[in-house]
């Protein structure tokens, strides 16, 4: 580390606490530690920044109580009355003196105090007293030796023990009547020694921060002598005239006669005590922060003393409020009671909060809230200022008080435009002051009221609902009134400061009621044609008007809302901001940063509506804008939004092209529910009859039919199905490629080899590949044209065909011999098919195939074939 690096950081100022309790700079230097043979141990030694004189040499004690404070300063105390402080340029230069002086001290640098201060209450203090500590004794109260009683009363300020023992001693012996005797005396004789003594004296005992002395000193009969002694300051040039002006220009206003003596001496106490606290003693330093909190609590007793005297004294305060409702009260009178009654307010905001809420539900009863409509359009300064304070008071503490109160106005008069909230809004609007700080505070009020977050809700009230409801119904149309009639035919009527600085408060509380009413706002927005009215504020000659008018559009746009953005874009709203952002020409300020920072969230949020909005209507201004990025890359959105649009078109053309051409059919390999039922049940047929399990087949044979080759003809006969649902099952895996002429073909009682569906499933696993055209098949029962390949045909290519054959070629179905056979109940069906294409159903080991035969005649000769129930089953299977 260099050597200025070290200088640096080990630069310090000096400071010393003179008896008047002031930090007096004793010069700037470099401090370092390090051992002192004349004092017999490690030293902080200080020297002079200009001329290398030793400013500090002090032993480090490792008694003595070191505080570390605001991570550059040191403070100590060098004997009995003498505090030191050491304020550091830099934090690195305080840690390592602090690291020394703990380490003499044998301590953890990382506390804040070497020596632990216990905090005891004044009880404790006296029992933990040690009875051999000798009590102090007080000089002869006298002339000539009040230098020796002010030199006492300092050194017992070093320590709390000391401080106690003479403030008991002070008590004890009345000794602060003594010294304002003395005070006479001094000031009869114009003995200004004696009385700069008596400045130190009694500046010296308040700050040893005892209630009981206070008492003594704030009594009636020694208030006045005591601020006596305080006027004559050794350093402040002429005596002070406080006397003079707490007696005679100081007066104490009545509105209304107070008779009770107790709480007239204790209004007088707390004024004159508020007096010296804030007049004349001396500001603490940052040292002394808690050396005066005693006479700060004094004060915040006295009030709460005030408050609850005057509450018990139900007369007055109805008396206070009719004088404040009475038209004919004079306007002193009435500007005295306003302001009485601000000050009452005041002392009420240090009470406890049950006390507090007893506190205002007496003035709701008592009818403040209809005094204040009263007083809050007079037209008088102080009374508006004090009445505006007042209603601040009522609302921080409870907006609920208020609302209930405008509800119970509208749902009771006529009149509601007098309500109170209206009266507030009309007060902001005609404030007549020039910078507007009525208005402000109203406008603070006035978005208190408007905050859901401080609304109630329960299950018998909905004070939410019902506020809101009140507010956009009766009271938005007063607040958007002046900036509809400044708005008039797109152009600013009036751009005097005055009026633009309403304009701007208006726009902030409706910015607020955007963030939070979504509803209520949003159709108040819409109805009348609010925005655009708003943007006309863009071309004000005031800048911060038209950062307000962006900064509503902004909040309306952070919505994200797709109402809010159609209206936008129909209205053709963002013409204002691109105007003036045309007309800032670049420069670099507020507005140009708020313009873009509005687009650019539009890019980041990927707002489409109005990206495709600004993109469309704005490109080509922006394209030409070449500083920031932001409208280029807000161009790169637009082009990636409309690619994404395209595909998807055309992902949705495709889609339902492929879903005209596929069908989603059954599984013809699945079996049908009927004949799944027919095996589960197949254990029982043996004990079944013989005409029972014939008439069941047939019924399942029936339906078989039906779902196969379609509907049977009525009074179709349906005998020995099984066999015809065998041949149509073969029928229907045929390659049926380059029909050339149609068959009509009867099946009967043929015999035929039994063919299993595992056989049928081998030779559909073949059949992937291929397709052929040109076929034309039509069925009498179920209309079926199979899909001819290069080979053998899958079950699934049959019925895709099927279906679609049944779709275009409706006209080449034929029902031929539609006519039931009176013998053999055949079910006649018309086929087409070469003599190629057949040899699948003869290698399937079908005995006589369909296409050996024109036409088949009935034949009434039953087939010699074991009917059992078993020979049956096992048929079917």
């Amino acid at each position: 580390m260099t050597t200025q690096d070290t200088s640096t950081r080990r630069r310090v100022k000096l400071y010393a606490l003179n008896a008047d309790r002031q930090w007096d700079d004793r010069g700037t230097g470099h401090v370092t530690s390090s051992y002192v043979e004349r004092l017999k141990g490690i030293s902080l030694l200080v020297r002079a920044e200009n001329d290398g004189s030793l400013l500090l040499e002090s032993k480090i004690q490792p008694d003595t109580a070191y505080q570390k404070q605001q991570d550059t300063l040191i403070v100590w105390s060098e004997g009995d009355n003498f505090d030191l402080a050491l304020s550091f340029q830099e934090k690195a230069g305080c840690d390592e003196i602090w690291e020394k002086i703990c380490q003499v001290q044998g301590k953890d640098p990382s506390v804040d105090t070497t020596q632990d201060i216990v905090e005891e209450s004044e009880d404790e203090r006296y029992e933990d007293m040690p009875d051999s500590a000798p009590p102090i004794e007080l000089p002869a109260c006298d002339i000539s030796r009040l230098e020796e009683i002010s030199e006492l009363i300092s050194q017992c300020l070093n320590t709390q023990m000391r401080k106690e023992k003479l403030s008991i001693a002070l008590e004890q012996e009345n000794y602060i009547k003594k010294l304002l005797n003395l005070f006479h005396i001094c000031e009869d004789l114009d003995n200004q020694e004696g009385l700069h003594y008596l400045f130190e004296i009694f500046k010296n005992i308040f700050l040893l921060n005892r209630t009981q002395l206070f008492e003594i000193m704030f009594a009636d009969d020694t208030i006045f002598d005591v601020v006596g002694c305080l006027e004559y300051d050794p350093t402040g040039g002429p005596p002070k005239r406080h006397r003079n002006y707490l007696k005679q220009y100081s007066k104490f206003r009545e509105p209304i006669e107070i008779k009770n003596q107790e709480l007239l001496a204790k209004i007088h106490q707390t004024y004159r005590v508020q007096y010296i606290q804030d007049i004349i003693l001396p500001a603490p330093s940052v040292f002394e922060d808690a050396m005066l909190n005693s006479l700060s609590s004094f004060i915040f007793f006295n009030k709460c003393e005030i408050v609850t005297l005057i509450q018990e004294d139900d007369k007055y305060l109805d008396d206070l409020f009719a004088l404040l409702s009475d038209p004919n009260t004079a306007l002193d009178k009435r500007r005295d009671s306003v302001l009485f009654l601000k000050e009452f307010c005041s002392y009420a905001q240090l009470l406890q909060p049950h006390a507090k809420e007893a506190f205002y539900k007496s003035l709701i009863s008592l009818g403040i809230l209809p005094a204040l409509e009263i007083i809050l359009n007079i037209n008088d300064p102080k009374i508006k200022s004090a009445s505006i304070d007042i209603l601040t008071t009522i609302v921080e503490y409870s907006p609920s008080l208020i609302r209930d109160y405008t509800l119970s106005q509208y749902n009771n008069q006529e009149h509601e435009d007098q309500c109170l909230l209206n009266i507030a809004i009309e007060q902001m609007l005609n404030d007549s002051e020039p910078e507007l700080g009525g208005a402000v505070q109203l406008m603070g009020v006035i978005r208190i009221l408007l905050d859901p977050e401080t609304m109630l809700a329960s299950a018998n009230k909905s004070e939410k609902t019902d506020f809101l409801n009140f507010f956009y119904k009766n009271s938005i149309h007063i607040l958007i009134a002046p900036l509809l009639k400044n708005t008039v035919d797109d152009k600013l009527a009036n751009e005097d400061y005055h009026t633009v600085q309403l304009l701007g408060l208006v726009l902030e509380l409706l910015s607020f009621c955007v963030e939070h009413h979504s509803y209520h706002i949003k159709n108040c927005i819409i109805s009348k044609d609010l925005l655009r009215r708003i943007l006309v504020l863009m071309r004000s000659t005031h800048t911060f008007l038209v950062l307000c008018a962006l900064r509503f559009l902004r909040k309306i746009i952070s919505m994200k809302d797709d109402f809010y953005n159609r209206y936008i874009m129909k209205g053709n709203l963002f013409a204002p901001v691109v105007e003036a952002f045309i007309r800032n020409n670049g420069r670099y300020n507020l507005l140009e940063s708020a313009i873009l920072e509005l687009f650019e969230f539009i890019k980041l949020e990927d707002v489409k509506i109005l990206c495709t909005y600004v993109v469309e209507n704005f490109g080509k201004i922006f394209d030409e804008i070449q500083y920031v990025q932001t409208f280029k890359n807000l161009r790169n959105k637009y082009d990636q939004h409309q690619d994404r649009l395209k595909d998807k078109d055309k992902g949705f053309d495709t889609m339902l092209s492929n879903l005209r051409n596929s069908r989603y059919r059954r599984d013809p390999r699945q079996p049908p529910e009927e004949e799944e039922m027919w095996f589960n049940e197949e254990d029982d047929f043996e004990d079944v009859p013989t005409s029972d399990l014939e008439n069941n087949i047939s019924k399942i044979m029936d339906k078989k039919t039906e779902n196969v080759n379609g509907p049977t003809k009525a009074n179709q006969p349906t005998t020995q199905q099984h066999t015809i649902v065998n041949s149509i099952h073969n029928n229907n895996n045929v390659n049926n490629n380059n029909r050339k002429s149609t068959e009509t073909v009867t099946s009967s009682k043929e015999e035929k080899k039994e063919c299993s569906p595992d056989v049928l499933y081998e030779m559909s696993e073949n059949t992937e590949d291929g397709t052929n055209s040109n076929r034309k098949t039509s069925t009498t029962t179920s209309s079926t044209t199979t899909t001819t390949t290069s080979g053998t045909t899958t079950f699934q290519d049959v019925l895709n065909d099927d279906t679609e054959s049944s779709l275009d070629h409706d006209d080449d179905k034929t029902y031929v011999n539609d006519s039931p056979s009176s013998s053999d109940n055949e079910i006649v069906k018309e086929t087409t098919m070469t003599s190629k294409e057949s040899e699948p159903l003869k290698n399937l080991g079908v005995k006589k195939s369909l296409v050996d035969y024109e036409t088949t005649e009935d034949s009434d000769e039953e087939d010699n074939v074991d009917n059992s129930p078993a020979q049956k089953k096992a048929r079917l299977a």
